[in-house]
């Protein structure tokens, strides 16, 4: 069984075949990021227009790259939601659209469930039951996951996603868009110890997140500094982002040992932009290796939103013959624990 992915729910368009036995066979990743930085974020009406010109010419470079035609394809996935209404409409009905006239199914993808079965692209694929930390953008939530379909949420952000803490921040610092990758990279200059941020939410009972303040407190910190130093230093940059880093990685950590301890399970898997960043890679490994257990996570590449881990969440919710007619829909809101478990 072969299936197309579409991945179009916020700023990259993401296109790939999946094959049941071979993996994946071809995927091509389209990012705005030029067409948003002007404006320091993502506007959603130039975001759907680009998906509009990009998705069409990226579907058929991906069946090139793939050595295939259309009439090879078992199904189309694509994401339904959650995300930008405007550009998750344009996945869904595109994808409706070639499932129609290459007489295939057409198969909704939730977009989390896609970052959360990303892992399962990779070698070493990781065994239900384990937890889950999801943590982007949009998005910074724990869940208990005891197969397809069998979600328990068991934690989530109150306000903001770790992901739009780092680039609110980053913003403060003046870096460009999209800051969260260019703080990481800041940090690695920065020195320890030099401030110290709160860890939000670590010292009471519970799994919820919360990133707001841990910004504000940033936000502080940086006008206190420049009031003191006129223009702060290149170094005071560095210290800053090193500690915003620091608090945020040790927060999800924590959150995360307390996660795995509550389930009794020793699996974690990580998911989401932010699961690139290496420091909460190597924190997270470090507290489930003391607990004898085992991190697992996507390659780079799939961290972010991409077409393979559509195609691949499709590709399981097909076999279980979840499939959508004409009258589709995009959901801008939708529970990852509503989905019907397979």
């Amino acid at each position: 069984m072969r299936i197309l992915g579409i991945e179009t729910s916020c700023d990259e368009t993401g296109i790939a075949i999946y094959d049941e036995s071979q993996g994946i066979m071809a995927h091509r990743i389209y990012s705005q990021i030029a067409v948003h930085a002007d404006y320091g974020g993502v506007v959603p009406e130039l975001a759907s227009r680009d998906h509009v010109r990009k998705t069409i010419p990226l579907i058929k470079e991906v069946l090139k790259d793939a050595n295939m035609t259309p009439q090879e394809l078992d199904g189309v996935a694509y994401t339904a939601g959650p995300g930008l209404v405007g550009a998750l409409l344009v996945g869904c009905s595109i994808g409706r659209s070639l499932a129609y006239g290459w007489n295939i199914p057409a198969v909704p993808v939730h977009h989390m469930e896609g970052h959360l079965l990303a892992p399962m692209l990779e070698d070493d694929v990781p065994e239900f039951p384990f937890v889950a930390l999801l943590v982007s953008g949009g998005h910074t939530m724990l869940v208990r996951v005891d197969g397809i379909g069998h979600y328990q949420l068991l934690g989530e952000s109150v306000d903001d996603a770790a992901g739009e803490a780092f680039d609110k921040t980053a913003k403060l610092l003046g870096l460009d868009y999209p800051g969260g990758p260019v703080l990481a990279k800041m940090a690695e200059q920065g020195e320890k110890g030099k401030y110290k941020f709160p860890r939000p939410m670590t010292d009471r009972p519970g799994l919820d997140f919360s990133f707001s303040g841990l910004k504000t407190f940033a936000a502080n910190c940086i006008r206190k500094e420049t009031e003191q130093q006129g223009v702060m230093s290149e170094q005071t940059h560095a210290d800053i982002a090193y500690a915003f880093q620091e608090a945020v990685v040790d927060t999800l950590a924590i959150k995360c040992r307390r996660a795995l301890e509550q389930c009794q399970l020793k699996r974690l898997v990580i998911a989401g932009g932010v699961s690139a960043n290496t420091e909460l890679r190597a924190k997270l490994a470090q507290i489930t290796a003391k607990l004898k257990g085992k991190v697992y996570y996507p390659r780079p590449e799939f961290c972010t939103d991409n077409g393979a881990m559509i195609a691949y969440a499709g590709m399981q919710r097909l076999k279980a013959g979840v499939t959508t007619d004409l009258t589709f829909k995009a959901t801008p809101r939708w529970p990852l624990d509503t989905l019907p478990p397979i």
